[in-house]
């Protein structure tokens, strides 16, 4: 019998707990997890040429991805980060006004808003490429976050609003690479690289990412609990 989404994420969770590679914060369980070897998979992102010609990348705002989006202030490259549940969009971070040193600071979901500003939709610069976090990911690029969906959407939305497919990166522990028949819906994201601790690959996935949002999956609670949905639908459908 083929395993939920769920399933496989408790048992991710529960993998990770019992090889000790989890990192603060705790629990690990209902989140996407930070782990151990995070620096080491940032570094194996930044020597992927998709990275180092983008000018514009796009970093989920979690634990494990702190190396990541510090990174990419210090290439004076601008970050984008959504907000936490997507409630504000995006803030936009230029590296022009992160004073040196303050990279790593500039970067956290505390200080975010105090260097960077939340940006309009309609005024989102072009993004050349998105980097998640998650939970679960095969090697064919089928990936489960911690199941609320921000990722899928958030890739989702930049579509609705005019920016081209672009190549997703994602990074995990080893342990966190399943081969089980991971399930998939047709709004779910799909990463095109991954990189652990000690390897990056591409996954060359046979899947297509979304094209935009799938509408008749948005519901009324939705829509009040990401106002970005509202306001797509008046940008795109006004």
């Amino acid at each position: 019998m083929r395993k939920t989404k769920q399933a496989i994420r408790e048992e991710v969770w529960e993998t990770m707990e019992q090889e000790k590679v989890g990192r603060f914060p705790f629990p690990l369980r209902g989140r996407i997890p930070n782990f151990k070897g995070a620096e080491a998979a940032a570094r194996h992102v930044f020597s992927l040429d998709v990275y180092k010609d983008a000018k514009v990348v796009k970093v989920n705002p979690d634990s494990p991805q702190l190396p990541i989006r510090a990174q990419v202030l210090k290439d004076k490259k601008t970050l984008l980060i959504p907000t936490p549940r997507l409630k504000d969009g995006f803030v936009m971070i230029n590296p022009a006004y992160v004073p040196s040193g303050e990279e790593r600071k500039a970067a956290s979901l505390k200080h975010m808003n105090s260097y960077g500003k939340v940006v309009p939709l309609d005024a989102l610069p072009p993004i050349d490429v998105l980097i998640v976090g998650s939970v679960a990911l095969h090697r064919d690029g089928r990936r489960l976050g911690k199941g609320e969906g921000y990722a899928d959407r958030e890739y989702a939305i930049l579509r609705e609003l005019g920016n081209p497919e672009i190549p997703v990166i994602g990074t995990v522990n080893n342990v966190q690479l399943v081969d089980e028949d991971l399930p998939r819906d047709e709004y779910d994201l799909v990463v095109d690289y991954i990189a652990t601790e000690s390897e990056v690959f591409a996954t060359h996935s046979p899947y297509d990412k979304p094209r935009g949002i799938v509408w008749d999956e948005v519901t009324d609670e939705d829509k009040k609990e990401m106002k970005v949905l509202e306001e797509i639908w008046k940008i795109t459908k006004g």
